[in-house]
């Protein structure tokens, strides 16, 4: 089970990576709107489907790949250039994960986030990841 908590915090650390670029494309997109207009109230459990959180469950045991691997090759990035091109590269693969899980990369991002609000979730997400 610890190996799972590890790649679910793997996981949920790369949702919110995608989180904050989605955010600040949308603020380049939209200036004008005022951010805090943009809260969304919090998701819980009976907001997803089984099939959404075995899809969640999915795309974050690939997602924890991909950022293992990319987190390595960001320590080895020479300068902050190319420590840039190797986060953008690590995005699009995992946006490119969560899109082929059937998932669009904001419900993947809801249910990460109802995930660290709700342990019994996190629970059920994670026997999902085991099974398969």
């Amino acid at each position: 089970m610890p190996r799972m908590t590890a790649l679910f915090s793997a996981a949920l650390l790369t949702a919110g990576l995608m989180s904050a670029q989605a955010h600040a494309q949308d603020q380049s997109q939209d200036p004008a709107q005022d951010p805090s207009a943009t809260q969304q109230p919090q998701a819980t459990a009976e907001d997803f489907s089984d099939e959404q959180l075995q899809q969640f469950a999915d795309a974050s045991q690939e997602i924890a790949v991909i950022s293992q691997d990319y987190t390595e090759r960001l320590q080895e990035a020479e300068d902050e250039q190319a420590q840039q091109e190797v986060r953008m590269e690590a995005n699009d693969k995992m946006v490119e994960v969560v899109e082929d899980s059937g998932l669009d990369v904001d419900t993947f991002n809801a249910i990460g986030q109802a995930i660290q609000q709700d342990p019994e979730m996190m629970q059920r997400v994670q026997e999902m990841a085991s099974e398969s």
